[in-house]
């Protein structure tokens, strides 16, 4: 039997929670960077969030048309953007149906984080989801799709962002460490 037949023995430390902590600080510190610096060129922001994940803020009516996930724009109409290290929470401003609101976004809330201008997507599995059935936390890069399209009131995206690729997710399995060939 080669190597490449063998079982692979379960892990005993938890690298894939490790893995998956480090690009959720992608994500970090990209919210962390435009805060300071403002979004450059045509960088823009869909982040999609489990609105039920416990310490997600937002507007009640908000929370009911989107009981399970929603997907915000961050690219010309948000204001107060921050990321808060002590409680490991995104910050901003948003607008929808013209009523200004604050929303609190728990970092382990975020399923989904993508920069269609360049292509660029990170996919994630609810944090309390991961836990609890013990799986690998990154969905392989072949079954992520694109960004879905906004809510009603928040910023749209340009036309060539609606037409845009499917980002580009990371896949770990370049990653991964094979057995030798013998």
């Amino acid at each position: 039997m080669d190597d490449d037949q063998k079982q692979r023995p379960d892990s005993l430390l938890p690298y894939e929670k490790w893995i998956e902590q480090a690009l959720r600080h992608v994500v970090a510190q990209a919210i962390e960077h435009v805060a300071v610096q403002g979004l450059p060129g045509g960088h823009h922001f869909y982040i999609t969030f489990r609105t039920g994940y416990p310490g997600v803020e937002l507007p009640q009516r908000v929370r009911a048309q989107y009981p399970n996930e929603m997907t915000i724009v961050l690219q010309h109409q948000f204001w107060d953007l921050a990321f808060n290290r002590e409680t490991q929470a995104i910050q901003v401003g948003l607008s929808f149906g013209g009523v200004p609101s604050k929303l609190v976004i728990p970092l382990d809330a975020v399923v989904e984080f993508a920069d269609p201008h360049i292509r660029y997507g990170l996919r994630f599995q609810a944090a309390e989801t991961a836990a609890a059935e013990n799986v690998p936390s990154l969905v392989p890069a072949e079954t992520a799709p694109g960004p879905e399209a906004a809510p009603p009131g928040a910023s749209e995206p340009p036309p060539e962002a609606k037409d845009a690729e499917p980002g580009q997710v990371v896949s770990l399995d370049a990653f991964r460490r094979r057995s030798p060939q013998g």
